[in-house]
């Protein structure tokens, strides 16, 4: 098994095509279909369902199977090359949801950075139950996410919490103090934050509520709000990070929200006893800056960090 092969199969299983996976690793389309075969023979199953006139190929049930062992071995390979590379134990790989990759970690990042020029930072945003995914099999060392699930390969923790806030655009006539019945779903700015908060929304506005426009991206809310018209005169709830920002930025202003939902609390994720001097570092520079923030609690304040 070689890693050339990997990474065909992979390419394959990604673009569903011989030929477009020969185009991606700029090889030959037959040199695609020698790797494949050298795999099957070494695994002795199918991996590929061929079809004659089909120029889109399927997995066999063992290929979809393969695909998971696949991804762990090419996970194996870079981290054999950055052991190669000298840099093994000044690397950090962290990933974050979006919200607080924007809104919290830039800051983060860069005193993190600067504390030691030897350090090398690998980051990527993701979603909450994909970050439990990188951080179990091993592609990052640290995630920090909203939605806490149960994964036993995974260690869960609470980092800091977080009030959700009203904002209402520039054009909106919202009052100061403001209450769910305030509130008109046909202007809103929706974002799903966590189970807790779809609960107490789908209790304020029923399940049926259709927002202005239902959104994925946190970092849309700012161009949005900015764009004068109906979307001044939207509203959204959001966690205090962003609040902060789109009310300093002049996008938006906050409004106190009565009988709002609960607040949000930011979780980092560990593999169990892989807790590393970077790792300790990094939270505490994270530490640092929620304690400079009014609106975020840390929970990481007070802990005994042993950055050696």
């Amino acid at each position: 098994m070689t890693e050339q092969g990997i990474q065909v199969f992979l390419a394959v299983a990604e673009t569903g095509s011989l030929s477009a996976a020969a185009q991606e690793l700029y090889i030959s389309q037959p040199a695609v279909s020698r790797h494949i075969r050298a795999l099957e023979e070494e695994l002795g199953c199918p991996l590929l369902l061929r079809g004659k006139g089909c120029r889109r190929v399927e997995l066999s049930e063992q290929g979809k199977a393969f695909v998971q062992i696949a991804e762990k071995w090419r996970q194996l390979w870079l981290e054999a090359g950055e052991l190669a590379a000298g840099d093994w134990e000044r690397r950090l790989r962290v990933t974050a949801i979006g919200s607080v990759s924007t809104y919290v970690l830039p800051r983060v990042l860069k005193n993190f950075l600067e504390e030691d020029s030897r350090r090398v930072l690998t980051f990527h945003s993701s979603h909450s139950d994909e970050a439990y995914d990188w951080v179990a099999q091993g592609k990052a060392d640290l995630a920090l996410i909203s939605d806490p699930m149960a994964q036993p390969q995974v260690e869960t923790v609470p980092a800091f919490r977080q009030p959700m806030l009203l904002v209402a655009g520039r054009e909106n006539a919202l009052p100061e103090r403001a209450r769910p019945s305030d509130l008109d779903p046909a202007k809103e700015l929706r974002l799903p934050w966590n189970p807790e908060y779809d609960r107490w929304h789908a209790a304020c506005f029923g399940p049926s509520a259709v927002p202005r426009a239902a959104l994925d991206e946190t970092a849309l809310l700012e161009p949005l709000f900015a764009l004068g018209g109906a979307w001044a005169d939207s509203w959204a709830i959001v966690p205090a990070a962003v609040a902060e920002v789109l009310e300093r930025e002049e996008k938006a202003r906050i409004c106190r929200l009565e009988e709002g939902p609960p607040d949000e609390i930011i979780y980092y994720l560990l593999r169990p006893g892989r807790k590393s001097a970077l790792t300790e570092a990094f939270l505490a520079c994270l530490d640092r800056e929620l304690r400079s923030r009014p609106f975020l609690q840390s929970y990481l304040t007070g802990r005994e960090l042993n950055i050696t």
